[in-house]
């Protein structure tokens, strides 16, 4: 392409526009008309089964290794009893909706998750999604004014078992005035600079990062202050965001080509925008992985996901406490955007323990996720269940399908 052809292009996009609105009061009314309905989701439900491709797909998406997931006979070897999925795997099923305030920019800005029982090969999840209503109106330095959404999603298997739950959370914005906020912000310089021995040394340290496995994290061994051994992600590529998307990972609706997503599009004009680089138009997901999108998002670059960065947590857990081990609880909050190009170094000490109303022997972690700037861009928590060599079984055994 000639430098000239290249200059147009560059304008083009950076000329790219979605919809946009400001919020009023028939906005708002609008949406407490809807508040309590548990909304059509169909159309943004990406795995029903956890078959062994769906799992194994998952849990590449989200750069999870540990076979316990994908390896058969180390799941029946195992205390589950049986080939098992991450338990973050409902994540893959459904995640979340566009719904509502046409016009608004939106991203997902905090989540609070249970985790009850584990997924197995061959389970069928069936998701369902509650809206909650909103809060705000507030003014923002982001942008303007905000209101906050609330939902709740439930996960069962076939046998009617409520395996998760998910309170989630997505901030909707005035994409305008964040455009302009932005523009007066200090510029960061993205993508990221790196060199390349900086590079070799995270890929290092990323490919020396090995789940705990088959060796049990005791109750009794675990001390206030302790740290979580590190989970490292990056340089985050275009490549990632696509394992993610290809694993079940919230393509909300799920993406679709030529005349099956055109339909859609006129159908809800506000689920895509046209690129006008290419001419085609793209899915507003596409803020995820498209520099065009994201701009017209009022966001300088590409930035991951909310429930990919959960995903991320919840792996930096499961590495953690090892197979015997069981995540009950998390909280976390998405504070600024993962950039393409960014690594962040994932983390925890531990802040108390004890044994919960279950009877279990549970350990509370501090959690964070810190990019190369030190910005922690996900602080959060986690409740995790431990093997107790003075009281088993195990948290894994007890939850293992057929135990009492």
């Amino acid at each position: 392409m000639s430098t000239e052809a290249a200059e147009g292009t560059r304008a083009r996009a950076a000329e790219a526009r979605m919809a946009e609105a400001v919020i009023d009061d028939a906005m708002m009314e609008s949406m407490r008309a809807k508040i309590g309905v548990d909304l059509r989701i169909g159309h943004s439900v990406n795995n029903e089964e956890a078959t062994r491709i769906a799992v194994a797909k998952f849990a590449g998406g989200i750069g999870d290794i540990n076979p316990l997931w994908t390896d058969a006979e180390r799941g029946t070897r195992s205390d589950y009893g049986a080939p098992v999925a991450p338990p973050s795997f409902v994540i893959g099923c459904f995640s979340g909706i566009q719904f509502g305030w046409p016009g608004l920019g939106s991203f997902h800005s905090s989540t609070d998750m249970d985790l009850l029982a584990p997924i197995y090969w061959n389970d069928k999840i069936t998701a369902t999604c509650r809206y909650d209503g909103f809060t705000g109106p507030r003014p923002s330095k982001f942008a303007g004014r905000m209101v906050t959404d609330h939902f709740t999603n439930t996960y069962r298997n076939q046998r009617g078992e409520k395996v998760a739950e998910i309170r989630w959370q997505v901030v909707n914005y005035e994409r305008a005035t964040a455009r302009s906020a932005k523009n007066s912000r200090k510029p960061l310089e993205i993508p990221h600079p790196w060199m390349p021995d900086e590079v070799a040394e995270i890929e290092t340290r990323v490919l020396a990062e090995k789940p705990r496995g088959e060796e049990p994290l005791w109750w009794e061994d675990v001390t206030v202050g302790d740290p979580v051994a590190p989970l490292t992600k990056g340089p985050i590529g275009l490549t990632d965001e696509v394992a993610f998307i290809a694993g079940g990972g919230t393509p909300i609706p799920r993406l679709k080509a030529h005349a099956a997503s055109l339909s859609d599009y006129a159908a809800h004009p506000a689920w895509a925008f046209r690129d006008p680089a290419t001419g085609a138009r793209e899915p507003i997901y596409a803020v995820h992985y498209n520099e065009a999108a994201a701009r017209a998002m009022g966001v300088a670059y590409p930035y991951d996901v909310g429930f990919q960065r959960q995903c991320w947590q919840i792996q930096l857990m499961t590495h953690w406490i090892g197979d015997a081990g069981w995540v009950k609880h998390l909280t976390s909050q998405y504070r600024g955007f993962v950039y393409l190009s960014d690594v962040i170094e994932l983390g925890g000490v531990v802040t108390g323990k004890e044994v919960d109303a279950d009877g279990e022997h549970v350990v509370r972690v501090q959690t964070f996720a810190r990019n190369q700037r030190g910005d922690d861009v996900m602080p959060g928590t986690a409740v995790v269940a431990l093997p107790s060599r003075e009281n088993g079984p195990t948290p894994a055994a007890r939850r293992a399908r057929g135990a009492s």
